[in-house]
């Protein structure tokens, strides 16, 4: 039996978590893309769900704020010191804002919508259709999915010499080796993290519950993840192809 069923739309806090800090790509929530920042991007798709009841930022920048407000982000905190170190995990990131909500402004959510900037290409679509599939499924955690580029039949730890055995047992004297003879393959995108508010409070952890945890495949063109400067180059090259639409940005003309 479903632990919770909603008579009504379920109240979802989008929260965007940017920590001014990055070591990759220092400054890199507040790089541009065809003129947006990251931020931007998350914000304005965030803002297009039909599910949104409130949106907030998580930051330890004050100028990670002030690019949040300019997109109709509410920013009712700074981050904490202890929040913004390399240790601190998103786990502790969601568990301070719950704190926040509970004790400092008396309010609750059904589920906490996380969006990472990094990510900066999923929709508002993206996040109403993970919300309906946590509806429809009674889940604890919904997540942003992509199928995989390279099986995991193919792909194993080399030796320190170089060794590439335990690769070629795992595929030597299999019959089906073609890519589209293979059940397809998923890991997360970080496009999306729907957690569900009361799952949050009882495990303290995002992944606390896996029996209660469903993936929402996305496009792969969706599913850019910006960790490096190669990243945000070919994020550019994406947009300047036009393979990326933002239904709150219209597609650049060439």
């Amino acid at each position: 039996m479903p632990n919770k069923e909603f008579n009504s739309t379920p109240e979802i806090l989008f929260l965007i978590t940017a920590r001014a800090g990055s070591t990759r790509v220092p400054g890199k929530n507040l790089k541009l893309l065809d003129g947006l920042s990251l931020v931007g991007y998350k914000a304005r798709s965030a803002l297009k769900s039909r599910f949104c009841s409130r949106l907030i930022i998580s930051t330890d920048g004050e100028d990670i704020q002030e690019e949040a407000r300019r997109h109709g982000v509410e920013t009712p905190f700074l981050r904490p010191a202890h929040l913004a170190t390399d240790t601190a995990t998103s786990n502790d990131v969601v568990k301070h804002v719950i704190n926040y909500c509970e004790t400092v402004e008396n309010r609750r959510y059904d589920a906490i919508m996380l969006l990472e900037p990094s990510s900066p290409f999923a929709d508002g679509s993206d996040y109403d259709a993970a919300i309906e599939l946590f509806i429809e499924r009674n889940a604890a955690l919904v997540l942003g999915m992509k199928q995989t580029e390279v099986h995991s039949i193919f792909t194993g730890p080399l030796t320190e010499d170089g060794l590439a055995t335990s690769i070629l047992n795992k595929f030597t004297g299999k019959k089906k080796l073609r890519t589209q003879d293979l059940d397809p393959e998923y890991t997360m995108n970080g496009a999306l993290y729907l957690i569900e508010w009361d799952a949050m409070k009882t495990t303290g952890a995002i992944y606390g519950t896996p029996d209660r945890t469903y993936g929402l495949p996305m496009e792969r063109a969706k599913s850019v993840e910006i960790d490096t400067h190669f990243d945000l180059q070919f994020a550019e090259f994406m947009i300047s192809q036009n393979h990326i639409q933002m239904s709150f940005k219209p597609r650049t003309e060439t």
